[in-house]
């Protein structure tokens, strides 16, 4: 299983290479060559219990899939950006890259330097390709964004040893870099823009995102520091909680957001939201939505009370939020596309709230959440933290906040690009969604060495295809330029992937669809 994934990501690597055929995508091959002997060393390490800190059971590393993630969407962007004449945005692209390589050779070489006795072979192959990748570096890099990539990567091996630290059995080596080097990169670039604030440069919405992002993950290093020295479980804890996050959210980030946009951010996050009629019927509807997924959740745990032999939610019922979140977010990419980046950017910051509020026992919500939300726990939620669902939030939601809009003038990229913003939607809401309900119900013939089926997969493909035909009934937008083969070819790549991955696949899927498609 762990060879035909690292087949299909290489095939994958290789097809974006086809395309850009340039010194960073020639880095590219050379870092996923060096993934792959890697992966082995931290599989070794796993299984024997002698890495540095403890990740999550029942997967594997997953490095060399992760580990070309951020690089092949630097490279993707970079060459969607030049070809649109956007140069600030093409070095960002290769800043982007040049990271996400630099974070993966730091992992490998972490990985390389615990392993006794000391993997010969491994060494070498990983001292040319980080060779190969700082040379390119070194020629294509100004000084200041070499200083910007070093930031990353210092500001990531700290995060790494708080949180893997803080957070035992919560991600595989694989998924800590995708999403502690995500939120690295976020914290860095919000550093950098609170610095050199131009009045009327950069998009507000933009901000928002950088300052919820660091905003909720600093609110949690807060009190998880705090909650070592007190019961977070009792009445003065939790008024505490309650009243340092109103200190916090008005006294922190709300006059960060300020010196960013340059205005009263309540004034203009209201102003934003009902700034037209369609704006507030989309908002009615997805409140609608909200309430709809609540009473699934209160509806499945009154069935476990009067059931007692049932303690967990079944695939399909866990199915029915991956069909609510696409009825969310395809009205949203149709009709207003701004509006859904900023309601997934508030959705985002709520959902870590309440992860916060039950992770801590905070009165008067937080044994209430435990007792509706262990109902929905499955084999991947091993850790102290449930990040399923943060998880399927974030894979629909990367796409929409990844798309390049600078790099496209007319609000859309030519060809298959025109899809990336629905990539978490084909990707996880129908692709996921329908290899696991087929699957577990009428699937009878397995891929080799995995429990996902091949019936699974290929209705998976089937209904990634009609959905795109829909798509392009629906959204006027939509000019695929005759690349259906490309776009085949992708879905089919990302739905093989899906069958063979241990790793988070709401996060692993959209982002590899969105490479293909930008590519």
């Amino acid at each position: 299983a762990v060879l035909v994934e690292s087949l299909l990501v290489f095939t994958a690597v290789l097809a974006v290479h086809a395309v850009v055929w340039d010194r960073f995508s020639w880095c590219a091959v050379a870092l996923a060559v060096q993934a792959f002997y890697v992966q082995f060393k931290w599989d070794r390490l796993l299984q024997l219990g002698g890495a540095v800190f403890q990740f999550r059971g029942a997967a594997n590393s997953g490095l060399l899939p992760a580990s070309m993630v951020i690089p092949l969407l630097g490279v993707v962007m970079k060459e969607r950006c030049r070809a649109a004449g956007s140069v600030y945005f093409e070095r960002f692209g290769i800043v982007v890259a040049s990271t996400g390589m630099l974070l993966a050779l730091f992992l490998s070489v972490l990985a390389v330097g615990i392993t006794k006795p000391v993997p010969t072979n491994t060494c070498i192959v990983t001292g040319i390709a980080g060779s190969v990748i700082i040379y390119t570096m070194k020629h294509s890099l100004t000084v200041s964004e070499v200083i910007e990539v070093l930031e990353v990567l210092l500001i990531f091996v700290y995060l790494s040893m708080i949180l893997l630290y803080l957070l035992p059995r919560c991600f595989t080596p694989g998924e800590a870099l995708l999403v502690l080097g995500g939120v690295s990169f976020v914290l860095n670039q919000l550093i950098k823009r609170s610095l050199n604030v131009i009045e009327g440069r950069g998009d507000p919405i933009d901000f928002f995102l950088l300052v919820a992002v660091v905003g909720v993950v600093l609110l949690g290093l807060f009190f998880t520091v705090l909650f070592i020295f007190m019961d977070s479980g009792t009445w003065i804890s939790s008024m505490f909680f309650h009243m340092m996050t109103a200190v916090l959210g008005l006294g922190v980030i709300m006059p960060w957001l300020y010196r960013l946009i340059q205005r009263n951010p309540l004034f203009w996050l209201l102003q934003f939201l009902f700034q037209t009629q369609t704006r507030l019927y989309l908002l009615v509807y997805w409140t609608f939505l909200a309430a709809s997924a609540c009473g699934v959740v209160f509806y499945q745990n009154a069935k476990r009370s009067s059931e007692s032999k049932k303690h967990q939610a079944s695939t399909i019922t866990r199915k029915y939020f991956h069909f609510i979140v696409v009825a969310t977010y395809v009205p949203g990419l149709i009709y207003d596309r701004q509006l859904l980046y900023v309601a997934a950017v508030l959705c985002l910051a709520v959902f870590i709230f309440l992860e916060y509020v039950r992770y801590f026992r905070i009165k008067p919500f937080g044994q209430t959440l435990r007792h509706l939300l262990s109902l929905f726990l499955d084999e991947r939620d091993s850790g102290p933290l449930i990040l399923t669902h943060i998880y399927l939030l974030l894979g629909m939601s990367l796409p929409v906040w990844l798309f390049p809009r600078s790099c496209a003038p007319k609000g859309t990229l030519p060809g298959a690009g025109a899809l990336v913003p629905y990539s978490g939607v084909l990707a996880v809401g129908v692709g996921d969604t329908i290899a696991s309900v087929f699957g577990s119900t009428m699937g009878e013939i397995k891929w080799p060495g995995t429990k996902k089926t091949f019936e699974g997969t290929m209705t998976a493909i089937f209904a990634q295809i009609i959905a795109v035909a829909l798509i392009l009934i629906f959204d006027s937008s939509v000019n695929l330029n005759s690349s259906y083969a490309w776009i085949l070819a992708s879905v089919s790549l990302v739905s093989l992937l899906e069958a063979y991955t241990t790793q988070i696949d709401n996060l692993l899927l959209p982002l590899y669809l969105q490479i293909m498609l930008m590519a």
